[in-house]
């Protein structure tokens, strides 16, 4: 992690240079928190493998990553949600055309303390939860206790994504609010009575918390976003792409990197990160985009 962070700040610290950026090909890379870690891992294999290439990559959020691009401030916007139809007019606006590329699959996991019984829900029932509809864990088969609510904030992909697949309606204003998914993860962790969601990568490995199994409707199949099988086949309800955009011609150096995370070696870095490889369907998307 030592070593990772090193090239990052190393690449972050040459981005301000203008001689670096025109000169040594350097890439720009901004936006979800979910895809941060990912992106810097894999950013660093790359660097590695090629002397002389820079790339900083840096969070934020989604929204932050994709305003970043529309304004010609990064090369690569990482996002946890797809472009919203005026955000893409904004860039075609100014001329440009936008490729979308997934680089790796989430199963956004919803996340309880580790002494809490309730080890399932439904998609209803998390959407009442978050709502604010259900506010004690009784009402869903837990204790007498009341429910606290982690989230993310507006700017985040994540946010939205959950907001329109699980809510379907507004946020409880009593949701706390977190800048990243580490904050809500030792958010919950901390808190028996608590409730949160973050991406897989975050979770796989985590102690103190338990990852509940999701059924899309009552009655149906409870399906685990730590199941690579369930996430691949979208068969866990919460599936989503992990998304790169990129507005305008795309450079060689963008190109080469991008190939890099879609190679063996860049999606086998995808599951040492906890995430799940590039899908069927998303690789179609890909080809059709020319990667």
């Amino acid at each position: 992690m030592k070593k990772a962070m090193m090239f990052v700040l190393l690449a972050a610290f040459l981005s301000w240079s203008p001689v670096a950026r025109a000169g040594r090909g350097m890439i720009q890379i901004k936006g979800s928190d979910t895809l941060i870690n990912l992106v810097q891992r894999l950013a660093e294999v790359y660097m590695e493998g090629h002397p002389g290439k820079y790339i900083a990559v840096t969070g934020g959020g989604s929204g932050t990553g994709i305003a970043a691009l529309i304004n010609g401030k990064c090369d690569i916007a990482d996002a946890s949600r797809v472009m919203k139809p005026k955000e893409e007019a904004r860039v075609a606006k100014s001329g440009r055309q936008v490729h979308r590329v997934v680089i790796a699959m989430d199963g956004l996991s919803v996340i309880v303390n580790a002494a809490n019984p309730v080890d399932r829900l439904t998609m209803d029932q998390v959407g009442a939860i978050f709502r604010g509809d259900i506010t004690n864990w009784k009402d869903v088969g837990g204790p007498e206790m009341p429910i606290t609510l982690y989230g993310r904030q507006s700017n985040s992909g994540t946010f939205i994504f959950f907001r329109d697949t699980v809510l379907k309606g507004d946020y409880s204003q009593k949701m706390n609010r977190m800048n990243g998914n580490a904050q809500i993860v030792e958010s919950v962790k901390k808190d028996r009575t608590g409730i949160g969601y973050v991406g897989v990568g975050y979770v796989k490995e985590a102690t103190g918390l338990k990852v509940l199994k999701i059924a899309s409707h009552p009655g149906g199949n409870y399906a685990d976003p730590l199941n690579k099988e369930d996430v691949e086949k979208g068969i866990y309800p919460i599936t989503r792409p992990l998304n790169q955009y990129i507005g305008g011609q795309v450079s060689p150096e963008a190109r080469a990197f991008i190939e890099f995370e879609l190679s063996p070696k860049g999606q086998a870095i995808v599951q040492q990160e906890g995430f799940f490889p590039v899908s069927a369907e998303y690789k179609a998307l890909n080809r059709r985009a020319g990667f």
